[in-house]
């Protein structure tokens, strides 16, 4: 926003479902309440009308692998048709396997009326997005025409769509979803906790299929951050491309989202390396 400022009037921001950051001393049910009732408190103060839709991350990604407690989405739905404002979900990072299914609103029972995709589409080998949006507005739009005549000037790109058809094509293949869904991401997560869950740095770890996030806080037992002049997440990283895993850092966060067909030894070679970076970390902190 400082770079660029919002380029569309009118967008209202609310509170993010991430319990161990923010939720005190709630349990994740009331605090999961508490952040959908955020949402019914900002459009009635706006005015129903005044709203549009709501656009979410089913799992919020680049703002750290945030997932959100698990009556939230249900408590978002129920609040979004009672007001008739439509649900969008961002699915850039969240779809095409991420999560164990084809896309995250699958994973956690979200029923969007639009969903935006991307780089998933063609697994990032060439630039392809695309928007699909539901019966609901589809219909609507053709009761005012009799044709959806919507598009850009490279719409439907053949050479991106081509790859992103056989990149479809190759995940259905070879099983790619289902292997996230019951195998590696399962054992992707178990690999993480088991071995970083107790390390000193690490307060919590977060997660689903092929990505997570992991909190680096200054004292576990209350989850106290470490001080700005300490940036923790930039000094772990750094650590972690000395050594041969690529491990980004979001604040204090530490996120990982490994290829969807990565292998059982590379994953035990990932968490290796993490905890190596992590206690290198420590040993940077108490250096002073």
């Amino acid at each position: 926003h400082k770079q660029g400022a919002p380029t569309l009037p009118g967008i209202e921001h609310i509170r993010q479902p991430y319990w161990y950051g923010e939720g005190g001393d709630q349990s994740p049910e009331d605090f999961g309440l508490a952040c959908a009732q955020a949402l019914e408190d900002r459009i009635l103060a706006v005015g129903p009308d005044n709203v549009a839709a709501f656009i979410a991350e089913p799992v919020q990604g680049a703002g750290g692998v945030i997932v959100p407690p698990a009556n939230y989405w249900t408590e978002i739905q129920r609040i979004c048709r009672k007001y008739d404002v439509l649900l969008a979900a961002d699915e850039v990072i969240c779809g095409f396997g991420r999560t164990g299914s084809w896309f995250g609103s699958q994973t956690l029972g979200i029923e969007p009326d639009i969903i935006s995709m991307a780089k998933g589409l063609s697994s990032g080998y060439l630039p392809i997005a695309a928007v699909a949006i539901g019966d609901r507005i589809a219909n609507a739009l053709l009761e005012w025409d009799d044709e959806y005549a919507h598009g850009f000037t490279y719409s439907g790109h053949p050479v991106a769509a081509a790859v992103a058809a056989a990149n479809i094509r190759l995940m259905q293949s070879e099983n790619i979803i289902d292997y996230v869904a019951s195998d590696i991401g399962p054992y992707f997560q178990k690999q993480l906790r088991d071995t970083l869950a107790n390390h000193p740095l690490v307060g919590h770890i977060e997660g689903l299929g092929l990505m997570a996030g992991i909190a680096l806080v200054k004292d576990k037992s209350t989850r106290a951050l470490f001080s700005d002049d300490v940036n923790i997440g930039l000094i772990c990283r750094n650590h972690c491309f000395n050594n041969g895993l690529i491990m980004r850092a979001v604040g204090s966060r530490m996120v990982l989202s490994p290829p969807l067909i990565i292998t059982h030894e590379q994953v035990d070679e990932l968490v290796t390396k993490a905890k190596h970076c992590l206690d290198l970390t420590m040993k940077d902190v108490n250096a002073g």
